[in-house]
């Protein structure tokens, strides 16, 4: 390659990381409801209408809804009396909960704008008080921005990688460095949920407690073999369990 041409993809390989930073910079915003100091490229109404428009393509992708209304009703009931309760009735955000007819898998998840799910394997094997903490670990996940945040910062680096590539030959250490860094930032968000739920427990009268009973349930279906900590985007269960007792002494004084 001659020199010259060794320069100007140098120039572009730059201009493409200083647009990258230049615009992660613009997207810097409080979040009013955690203090935290966040990256973020959408309004609440865009992650509002992705959750709704995601919404019914993820209840099939795990066999529709639970048909038994009670269940369902009971699910609404704890997760509307943590919203009401909590900081999250004074959001944007247009919570729904729902209960999935997965009987096989183990989750709860949330997506952007207050979209809620728990699985009916997870949702079998708990109490209203845990069902609780569950739920409010993903209303926590909802006002945290986690997914929003986690957008932004993969288009961040993705940009990165692209002008180290082509300034160079580093785009694929840049991209390792910027998926540790994102598995460290879901590590973080999973953390900010737990206290975030432990909050929405103690102000909904719940007994916090019952959070780390849900933690031990994790532990056990992950059994022996689960994924060591820094390969997985979730804490492990031990590590979440001391960071909650922290949680509930910080809230509740016990």
């Amino acid at each position: 390659m001659r020199r010259g041409s060794w320069r100007i993809r140098i120039l572009i390989g730059l201009a493409i990381v200083a647009f990258a930073f230049i615009r992660r910079c613009s997207n810097q915003e409080e979040n009013p409801y955690t203090g935290r100091v966040q990256n973020i490229n959408m309004t609440t109404e865009q992650e509002i209408a992705i959750g709704l428009q995601s919404a019914p393509e993820v209840a099939q992708q795990h066999g529709g809804l639970y048909p038994d209304e009670r269940m369902q009703a009971l699910v609404d009931a704890v997760g509307k009396k943590l919203v009401n309760s909590s900081i999250a009735g004074e959001t944007p955000y247009e919570y729904d909960f729902h209960l999935l007819a997965d009987d096989q898998t183990i989750n709860a998840f949330a997506l952007p704008g207050g979209q809620c799910f728990i699985t009916y394997a997870l949702f079998s094997q708990l109490t209203e008080a845990q069902l609780a903490g569950v739920l409010g670990h993903e209303i926590g996940h909802v006002i945290g921005r986690h997914s929003a945040e986690r957008i932004a910062e993969s288009n961040f680096w993705q940009t990165l990688a692209t002008g180290a590539s082509v300034g160079g030959d580093m785009g694929s250490v840049v991209a390792s460095i910027g998926q540790n860094t994102l598995l460290t930032n879901g590590r973080d968000d999973e953390l900010e949920s737990d206290e975030l739920g432990v909050q929405f427990m103690i102000q909904s009268g719940y007994d916090p407690y019952e959070m780390i009973t849900v933690m031990e349930i994790l532990k056990a279906v992950a059994g022996p073999n689960r994924v060591p900590e820094f390969q997985s985007t979730h804490p492990d269960p031990e590590n979440r369990i001391e960071k909650i007792k922290e949680a509930i002494k910080k809230y509740s004084g016990r």
